[in-house]
């Protein structure tokens, strides 16, 4: 009994010591936290509150920008829209795309690594020279796309001059540079159990019937994450718009985000800029929050146990 006792309490001072290690570890990241995502958003909600140009100390105004947004704003119903169309398009794209091309880099194909160096390539090329270069093949009368066009004896399109396909149009650019979410897919089908394979091909089950039941499942949990992180990006979009079409034509690019950027830069209204950034923020937690509460009945979990 006595050396039972010893051993617990060895074991406790053990955890003791492993728990306190662990705190200190983790101070840095409590503190980036504290002081790179709390505060400064504490002093967003602050500013929201204000009448501020930067150039002047701020006036309080209470909720007036809040009101003012959602009453007499001309853009902020068209912004809304254009953003949420935006990042429906460009997610769903990237999600499948990325799926896709992944499946075919995972195969024992010739080159592989050349080929998914060149499918990643796109990820980390400078925005600047990828928007310069989709502008050229989007040019309405020369572009690439037009010319292909023209020779299949199709009506030319003005890819991001029309409001009807400018969304689209930028969406296919981001679809494009998924890049990062094919690399994270490839990695989550290597680790795809090839025994669950094996036992379905010798059970007589075809390509299409192994993806469904044993590659997809076991995928769900990296195929949310690639979800979430690409709702998140895709929800905050302003690149393009500031790139090639400065939220034209109409309003049918000035997308949220960009909005924001017109009313803090170009307009110097700070305070009214950083309310339009809370609801920016409250659209992506909404989004979030349906995407997690509804994970659990959809993400497969080898373990069994429930989300």
């Amino acid at each position: 009994m006595e050396t039972i006792n010893k051993q617990q309490k060895r074991r406790s001072r053990i955890f003791s010591a492993e728990a306190r290690v662990a705190y200190i570890c983790l101070i840095p990241a409590f503190l980036g936290l504290i002081f790179l995502t709390y505060l400064p958003l504490v002093g967003v909600l602050g500013i929201s509150l204000t009448n501020w140009t930067g150039l002047k100390s701020p006036v309080f105004i209470g909720f007036d920008n809040y009101i003012k947004i959602f009453t007499t704003d001309p853009y902020i119903k068209d912004s809304i829209i254009s953003t949420i169309y935006y990042a429906a398009l460009s997610v769903a794209g990237s999600m499948i795309y990325s799926l896709f091309i992944a499946l075919l880099l995972n195969r024992k194909i010739p080159a592989r690594g050349f080929f998914r160096a060149v499918f990643y390539v796109p990820y980390v090329l400078p925005a600047a020279a990828i928007y310069v270069g989709w502008s050229w093949l989007y040019e309405g009368n020369f572009g690439f796309f037009n010319y292909v066009l023209s020779e299949l004896g199709l009506k030319k399109i003005l890819f991001i001059a029309d409001s009807s396909f400018v969304v689209p149009s930028l969406s296919m650019i981001s679809v494009w540079l998924a890049g990062n979410l094919i690399v994270i897919f490839l990695a989550g089908l290597q680790n795809v159990p090839a025994v669950y394979h094996e036992a379905a091909e010798v059970d007589g089950a075809g390509g299409w019937k192994r993806f469904r039941h044993i590659t997809l499942p076991c995928m769900t949990p990296i195929i949310f994450y690639n979800l979430l992180m690409s709702l998140i990006a895709n929800l905050q979009v302003v690149t393009p718009a500031l790139a090639l079409t400065n939220g034209g034509p109409g309003n049918s690019s000035r997308f949220l985000t960009y909005l924001m950027y017109d009313q803090a830069f170009v307009n110097y209204k700070l305070g009214y800029a950083c309310a339009t950034t809370l609801i920016i923020f409250a659209i992506l937690a909404v989004f979030t929050t349906l995407l997690f509460r509804t994970s659990g009945r959809w993400i497969y979990n080898e373990g069994g146990d429930d989300k």
